[in-house]
């Protein structure tokens, strides 16, 4: 099982997949995000999904249900490097995460995370 880790920088938690997810590591970063976010101080999540290939419908909704909970926890949540195909699929999937804002790079992530802390 790969757990991804969770780091913090400037106030933003940083998870990079770095492998694909299965459904047992996938909660986990869910609780991992979830019980960092209990602790205070972050104001922005970024998921980093650019190694991941594949996206399946539960991942999906976990990513939802991150930035909803996130949310709920004083944090926005932004996920970057999501590939083409990830794309297609999550479309022809029907999900349209919302509430999950999105980037091209984790560069971008930050800039948007930052300026909305700053508003």
């Amino acid at each position: 099982m790969a757990r991804v880790p969770v780091v913090r920088i400037d106030g933003i938690l940083v998870a990079t997949v770095q492998d694909e997810l299965h459904d047992r590591d996938a909660l986990r970063l869910q609780e991992d995000i979830a019980a960092r976010l209990e602790q205070g101080g972050a104001h922005g999540v970024l998921i980093d999904l650019s190694a991941a290939e594949t996206v399946d419908s539960f991942l999906g909704r976990l990513l939802h249900d991150v930035a909803t909970s996130a949310r709920l926890l004083g944090a926005e949540t932004v996920v970057v490097g999501i590939q083409p195909a990830v794309a297609i699929t999550l479309v022809e999937l029907g999900l349209e995460l919302r509430g999950v804002r999105t980037a091209l790079t984790a560069e971008k992530g930050f800039a948007v995370l930052n300026r909305r802390s700053r508003a």
